[in-house]
């Protein structure tokens, strides 16, 4: 196919090769050209407007920072929009506000353009060895169709729904990714600093339950299904044990904000009369306020776990 890349930075520079290695034909465009050197040695030709990549292509990539770089080589009259062909799909692999996502898709429909939201996981080493998660967003007919095209760029390709949908879920894995970073942090300078030698410290963690399990994985046991009347450990002695962790922090002088606002959360759940019930039942309080009543059922979470790959 030709095939138009615009964005040839770290991410997209390494995507745009494994296109041309599988026999591609590329057109690309990026913000300095010197980032395109290699992809112009495999075989890539330059682009010099917005609009002739688009124009010159049965598909085209955009790889950009955000949604201002998306806005902006998508408008005017060189832009990716004045180019297009009527049925020539559009794929986003940015990370992308939905709000934008969904107010191009559908301008894009108007001139026949499908428009997929395709995120991707994985950073840089995972685009250079494909070992990249890409979640999509649009009509499924348009997926299925660039399907092939897609798993050139990672090996774990998911249709999530309708445009917008695979922006959503970026953001979500991306904003628990940085909270769960800030939650680390907080909690093993407070381990330090009370005495512990950080290597030690560090080779305990990872072989507690926390260690062991994929964090999100850990999603399975009781919120998702809705179940916490079996309690793997009950709240109160959950609460107990962020009491003692927030103290120490205290005692340390470590700033223990996330955790006092974990202790927060779990005094209310407490205070609901839900201390014998499973330690996880304190992530109903969120629920409860986003008006939301989550349950999935065990038998769709079990078919996920068994087929998604570490």
């Amino acid at each position: 196919m030709r095939i138009g890349f615009a964005g040839l930075g770290a991410m997209g520079g390494p995507m745009a090769g494994h296109l041309l290695d599988a026999g591609h034909k590329l057109l690309v465009l990026t913000r300095r050209r010197e980032s395109a050197a290699a992809a112009i040695a495999k075989g890539a030709v330059w682009a010099e407007t917005a609009k002739a990549l688009a124009a010159g292509s049965e598909m085209v990539f955009t790889v950009l920072p955000g949604p201002a770089e998306i806005e902006a080589i998508m408008a005017g009259e060189d832009g990716l929009r004045a180019g297009f062909s009527a049925g020539t799909p559009y794929i986003d692999l940015s990370t992308n506000s939905p709000a934008l996502v969904r107010k191009l898709s559908a301008d894009l429909a108007g001139i026949g353009v499908p428009m997929l939201d395709a995120p991707v996981s994985g950073g840089p080493k995972g685009a250079a060895s494909r070992k990249l998660a890409i979640w999509v967003g649009g009509e499924r007919a348009t997926y299925d169709a660039c399907k092939p095209i897609l798993d050139l760029l990672g090996d774990q390709v998911r249709y999530l729904g309708a445009s917008g949908s695979a922006s959503v879920a970026k953001l979500v894995h991306n904003c628990a990714n940085y909270g769960i970073q800030m939650v680390l942090a907080e909690a093993f300078t407070m381990g330090v600093k009370a005495g512990v030698d950080p290597a030690a410290l560090f080779g305990a963690i990872r072989q507690g339950s926390l260690g062991r399990q994929r964090a999100v994985d850990r999603m399975t046991d009781q919120f998702l299904p809705h179940e916490f009347d079996n309690p793997a450990f009950a709240l109160e002695l959950a609460h107990k044990d962020v009491s003692l962790a927030t103290a120490l922090g205290r005692e340390n002088d470590v700033p223990m904000r996330f955790a006092n606002m974990t202790l927060a959360e779990m005094t209310e759940a407490l205070n609901k009369g839900w201390g014998k019930r499973d330690s996880r039942v304190a992530m109903l309080i969120q629920e409860e306020r986003a008006g939301l009543d989550i349950r999935v059922p065990r038998s769709v979470l079990q078919d996920i776990l068994k087929n998604e790959p570490l």
